[in-house]
């Protein structure tokens, strides 16, 4: 081998390695957070309440009496219980947080949707949304 091809080489190993990324990808999905509260139940249960309830329905029951709380809660219950055993499995408690957060994220999505369909007519035009977004910038 001659020098010129050894130095050719030597540059492409080196290239090759450096260009090796440096930061470890995480390859694992998250669930996404079932409450912006922080979750210590040796302090509140802010954050169940928030996970089971969801975010608005949580603040409705802050303003309830106890026994209007305890009533509703009954009700709630009785929607969980799928298969209507009188008990309520994991699964069911997993299928009505998923439940509740889906419904807060397709509420948070109409509320968004109104904001930028400045004009009502069901549609978001480009004008409409750098308006909404961008307002007086552009």
């Amino acid at each position: 081998m001659t020098l010129p091809q050894l130095l050719l080489c030597l540059s492409l190993s080196v290239l090759c390695i450096s260009s090796k990324p440096t930061e470890k990808k995480d390859r694992v999905h998250h669930d996404p957070q079932l409450s912006d509260k922080v979750h210590d139940d040796a302090q509140s249960f802010d954050y169940d309440h928030d996970a089971f309830l969801g975010a608005d329905e949580a603040k409705t029951f802050d303003q309830l009496t106890p026994e209007e709380s305890k009533e509703r809660l009954g009700k709630i219950v009785s929607k969980i219980d799928e298969d209507k055993d009188g008990f309520v499995t994991v699964e069911e408690l997993k299928d009505w947080i998923k439940f509740a957060q889906k419904r807060w994220i397709y509420e948070d999505v109409e509320r968004q949707w109104k904001g930028h369909d400045l004009n009502e007519d069901g549609l978001i035009s480009w004008e409409e949304y750098k308006n909404a977004t961008y307002g007086y910038i552009l």
